[in-house]
């Protein structure tokens, strides 16, 4: 009896079957082609009418405006999450009272839009104003700047806390009874153990939460704050030129695809010890 020492050479893999054109093809590719016409249109237009000296006199602006912008969106971002600690904590907590008006805070702030809270806190507190004064606040409140930044971070700090909740109920029981029979405190069990799992759940929502608030800060402008939206309709207001706000459109499409990346990297980062 004769044994086969020698092994079958690798073989090609099988055709692909072929994709019969059906209608619904028909129509993606119509569809993709219109699209393409209208980015290779827009983009003619705005190369044919591309003014350098307009873009000199006004890119200055443009990039205080984005300083402006970029510096609301941190503040709030960063002063939310101070404020989302306690927030969550209360939503969470056992007392009937707490957890009841923390609720109230996030379902007020996450249902509401964002340019109606602007509105009540910089119009509606300014009614106030004699009040305020002998509190000594309206000099915070009559500034649009301080209106906007309170503003967004009671905003985000809803959504941040409402991020961070979740994130902590989705660790497993097991890991606080197993941290429990170590005999290790509360303290440390919640920030050496509870706390890093939760927030790898929530690195992902935490990134949309900042893209949110950056594509979010345009309508500060409509109370005389200049940030990037706020020079772009100066700017249009002198020229008339629809291509500022395509500038602005680029700008703001730029940050958040910078944002999408660093966080894509950040958490890649993060986790690389759960990748097998």
């Amino acid at each position: 009896m004769s044994v086969v020492t020698s092994l079958i050479p690798p073989q090609a893999p099988p055709p692909a079957p072929a994709q019969p054109y059906t209608l619904s093809r028909f129509f993606g590719s119509v569809a993709l082609g219109i699209w393409l016409a209208l980015a290779v249109g827009i983009f003619l237009t705005v190369v044919d009418g591309w003014d350098p000296d307009k873009f000199a006199k006004y890119g200055p602006s443009y990039l205080s405006g984005l300083g402006v912008t970029l510096l609301l969106v941190s503040l709030s971002v960063t002063l939310g999450a101070l404020v989302s600690l306690p927030i969550a904590f209360a939503r969470m907590s056992k007392n009937k009272v707490l957890s009841w008006l923390a609720y109230g805070y996030v379902y007020f702030f996450r249902g509401t839009p964002l340019l109606t809270q602007l509105f009540l806190v910089y119009y509606g507190l300014g009614s106030f104003s004699a009040e305020l004064k002998a509190l000594g606040l309206w000099g915070f409140f009559r500034d649009a700047w301080n209106c906007a930044l309170l503003t967004f971070t009671l905003n985000t700090a809803a959504y941040q806390a409402e991020i961070l909740r979740g994130a902590i109920e989705s660790v497993p029981r097991g890991q606080h009874e197993g941290a429990a029979s170590l005999g290790l405190p509360k303290r440390v069990t919640f920030f050496k153990v509870i706390l890093p799992q939760a927030l790898i759940v929530a690195l992902r929502p935490y990134g949309n939460e900042i893209i949110l608030m950056i594509k979010g800060s345009a309508i500060v402008a409509i109370v005389t704050v200049f940030d990037l939206m706020g020079e772009t309709r100066r700017a249009f207001s002198r020229t008339f030129d629809y291509q500022t706000y395509l500038w602005a459109a680029l700008l703001y499409l730029m940050i958040v695809e910078i944002i999408r990346n660093l966080w894509a990297w950040f958490e890649a980062r993060l986790t690389r010890h759960l990748k097998r």
